[in-house]
């Protein structure tokens, strides 16, 4: 009698602990996705605001994704749309939350995952925490007493902001390098952790109604031919499309000495373009996407290139 009185007090303490930690996460997660409600990596999350249904392709993955991609070429050059949900050394724990946020509100007919992450380590208690953030937004909100609103106690969620990069990020830096020959086929694989692999195939659970697309972007410090065959293994393993665009020179003619920003870390603005004007004749030759720019629904993303152009025309 006394161990079930003791089992039972227990059971109530965690479920009024519970209790408790479901209500402060209500009150403690943003109620807008912009930093002064509290929103992290407001970039990312910019997707948030997007009007309903109306992201044709999602891209997740690290600095790799953003700085290699640009959403307003492709919107210009084939009227598509595309959300960049990339942030600097992006863990797959983190490309799932982001992704499952993402499918709330939106219905992308290709989802594109940039690859350097896959091979990054997600240690066991970024995991667990990540895990539990997913579920109890206190974990990760819970620096958010301090500027906590009379809003945050009474206003519904509603989520007003977007990028209008759509997550790319600009860079015209140029800081050349001389790659040599780093991707030199060999038969060696890179492993790839067991959990990355997990993570992975949620993510392809979860795009039932989505095409799933592996993208490595062209990048000599990231970037070989070992990386290659393993990502080739796993996509082959659960029936993906890889694009290595690292292998694609004739098509995506970078030039090494004027499109990175970074000694072939990154691409930079005029590498991303290439990219992106690859990207947009694959696009279309899958036959899945519409063009939008004459429909009145998508107004605002002319609006956005316009912004675009000014400042890329400044240089």
């Amino acid at each position: 009698m006394v161990k079930t009185k003791r089992v039972l007090a227990l059971v109530g303490f965690l479920a009024g602990l519970l209790g408790i930690l479901v209500g402060l996460s209500a009150l403690f997660v943003p109620k807008n996705n912009m930093s002064e409600f509290g929103m992290e990596e407001v970039t990312a999350n910019g997707i948030l605001g997007e009007r309903e249904n109306s992201i044709d392709v999602l891209v997740l993955g690290d600095s790799e994704a953003y700085s290699s991609i640009t959403p307003m070429d492709l919107w210009r050059d084939k009227g598509y749309t595309a959300y960049v949900c990339g942030t600097s050394s992006q863990t797959l724990d983190y490309t799932l939350e982001l992704f499952i946020r993402a499918l709330e509100n939106q219905k992308p007919k290709v989802v594109i995952l940039e690859t350097d992450a896959i091979y990054r380590e997600v240690p066991s208690q970024k995991a667990i925490f990540t895990r539990l953030a997913n579920h109890l937004a206190v974990f990760r909100y819970h620096n958010r007493w301090k500027t906590l609103s009379w809003n945050d106690f009474l206003g519904e969620t509603h989520f007003t902001w977007t990028d209008d990069w759509k997550g790319y990020r600009y860079y015209a830096t140029i800081s050349g390098t001389n790659p040599g020959e780093y991707m030199k086929p060999v038969e060696t694989a890179a492993e790839i952790p067991e959990r990355n692999i997990r993570y992975v195939k949620e993510i392809q659970r979860l795009c039932q109604e989505n095409r799933l697309v592996f993208l490595s972007a062209p990048s000599p410090v990231n970037w070989n031919y070992p990386r290659h065959n393993g990502i080739q293994a796993l996509a082959q393993e659960m029936g993906c499309e890889y694009l290595d665009l690292n292998l694609k020179q004739d098509q995506i003619p970078i030039d090494w000495s004027k499109d990175t920003r970074d000694k072939g870390d990154h691409l930079n603005h005029f590498g991303a373009v290439k990219v992106t004007h690859y990207l947009a004749g694959w696009l279309e030759e899958t036959g899945l996407l519409t063009d939008h720019r004459h429909d009145e629904n998508y107004a605002k993303w002319n609006d956005a290139l316009k912004k675009y152009e000014a400042v890329v025309e400044k240089g």
